[in-house]
C-alpha cells in the first residue's frame, strides 16, 4: 500500500455519535475516493475536510489514507499509539457502513517483514540490522521484557534510535500488538548483548506464543472482591502534607496479579484550600465518593476490573483499578471526564504493571 499522507488532529470535545460522521463521510466518498486516487491537494480537498469532523468524534485521532489496489482507497483511522483511544478507533471503524470503493481499517496493520524499512532521522531500520533477546525474570516469569539490538546504535542519539525502532515495531508487529504485547523493551548496540540473539523477523511469532501463554494461564481469573479486608494508611508527603489511603488488602497479597495486568488510575484534582492539610470538605468529600461509585458500578469486579483503592491528599484523589482489558476502563473514563467536565479537571492514565509495582509500598513487608 502507498500510503500519501498522515494528518494530526486537534482537541475538542468528545461524542458518541459515530454515525453523523459516517452519514457525512458517505455523502462524499466518491469525491473522497478520486482525490485520494489521483494523489493531488490531497490535505487541503480530503484531509482539511476529514480533520474537524474526526475531531467532533474524540480528540486526537490520527489517519493515514493511500490506495489498497487499483480500485480501492483505504483510510486507516489511528491513534498513533495512545493506548487510551484504541477503543474509540475500533467503535468507530465498527460503525463504518459498507462503501464500494473503500476499506476503512482500525489501527495500523501488521506488514511483511520484507516490506518494512524505516528511514528516521539519519537511521535506517529492517530486518538485517535488527535483532532481539529476550529477559527472563524468576520473580516476574510472565513478564515480556526484551532487548532490541541495532546494528548502528548510537549512545549519543540513543533517543533517536529507541524513536526508529519504536516506529519499526508498529510496522512489523501493527499497532494493537506494538502497543499491548511488550511489557519492557530497550534498545542497545551489539557491544551490549547479555542474551542470545534471536533475529527480529521472530519476533512476532514470539509474542504471539508469550501471550497465548499468558491467556491459557489466566484464562477465567475473577476475584470476588465483596467480602475483602481493606486497609487504611495515613501519612505525609515530602511537602509536609497529610496522606490518606484505603486499599485492598487481600487484592495486594493475590497470587494471581498478573491476571489483572492493566492499571487504571484517576486522577480527580478538588480545591482543599479551606482546610489545612488541603482534604476535601464534606461536600467535595462525598462528590469524590459519587465519582468512584459510578466508576465502579461501570467497572465491576467479576468483570475483571478491581478496585485496588484510593489515596486522597492535598488537592487530589488518586483512584487505582487493576484490570482485564484497557478497552472499558478507558471510555468509562472519558464519559466520567465529559459528565463533570465543567466543575472538575479529571484525568486518567492506563498502563501494564502485570505484578502491579505501583503498589508495592502497600505490601506486607
Amino acid at each position: 500500500m502507498n500510503f500519501v499522507d498522515k494528518l494530526l488532529g486537534k482537541k475538542d470535545s468528545s461524542i458518541d455519535v459515530y454515525s453523523d460522521f459516517w452519514n457525512w463521510f458517505s455523502k462524499n466518498e466518491k469525491q473522497f475516493f478520486e482525490i485520494v486516487k489521483k494523489g493531488k491537494n490531497i490535505n487541503k480537498d480530503f484531509f482539511d475536510k476529514l480533520a474537524p469532523k474526526l475531531d467532533k468524534i474524540h480528540e486526537d485521532i490520527y489517519f493515514v489514507t493511500g490506495m489498497f489496489d487499483d480500485q480501492t482507497a483505504e483510510l486507516i483511522l489511528t491513534p498513533d499509539g495512545v493506548l487510551q483511544n484504541i477503543y474509540v478507533i475500533e467503535e468507530l471503524v465498527n460503525a463504518a457502513p459498507q462503501m464500494e470503493g473503500w476499506k476503512i481499517t482500525a489501527l495500523k496493520p501488521a506488514l511483511d517483514i520484507d516490506d518494512v524499512r524505516i528511514s528516521y532521522e539519519s537511521f535506517e531500520f529492517d530486518k538485517n540490522n535488527l535483532k532481539f533477546f529476550a529477559n527472563l525474570h524468576k520473580d516476574y516469569p510472565d513478564e515480556i521484557d526484551l532487548t532490541i539490538v541495532y546494528d548502528h546504535f548510537s549512545k549519543d542519539k540513543k533517543k533517536l534510535v529507541t524513536s526508529g525502532v519504536y516506529i519499526f515495531l508498529d510496522n512489523y508487529l501493527g499497532e494493537l500488538h506494538s502497543v499491548t504485547l511488550i511489557d519492557n523493551m530497550k534498545v542497545v548496540g551489539p557491544n551490549d548483548i547479555s542474551g542470545e540473539l534471536i533475529p527480529i523477523e521472530k519476533l512476532k511469532d514470539y509474542l504471539i506464543w508469550r501471550e497465548k501463554e499468558f491467556v491459557e494461564k489466566y484464562e477465567g481469573t475473577r476475584h470476588n472482591t465483596e467480602n475483602d479486608g481493606y486497609s487504611s494508611f495515613e501519612g505525609t508527603t515530602k511537602e509536609g502534607g497529610v496522606v490518606i489511603a484505603i486499599v485492598n488488602r487481600d487484592l495486594l497479597t493475590w497470587d494471581k496479579k498478573a491476571s489483572h495486568p492493566w492499571l487504571f488510575l484517576i486522577t480527580i484534582p478538588f480545591d482543599g484550600s479551606n482546610n489545612n492539610n488541603g482534604m476535601p470538605d464534606q461536600d467535595t468529600y462525598q462528590l469524590l465518593n459519587k465519582i468512584e461509585d459510578e466508576i465502579t458500578f461501570q467497572l465491576k469486579d467479576l468483570d475483571g476490573y478491581l478496585n485496588v483503592g484510593r489515596e486522597t491528599l492535598a488537592n487530589k484523589r488518586e483512584i487505582y483499578f487493576a484490570c482485564k482489558d484497557f478497552r472499558k476502563p478507558s471510555k468509562t473514563a472519558d464519559q466520567i471526564i465529559k459528565k463533570y467536565s465543567n466543575s472538575l479537571d479529571i484525568s486518567y492514565e492506563i498502563y501494564k504493571d502485570k505484578y502491579w509495582q505501583t503498589f508495592r509500598h502497600y505490601e506486607p513487608r
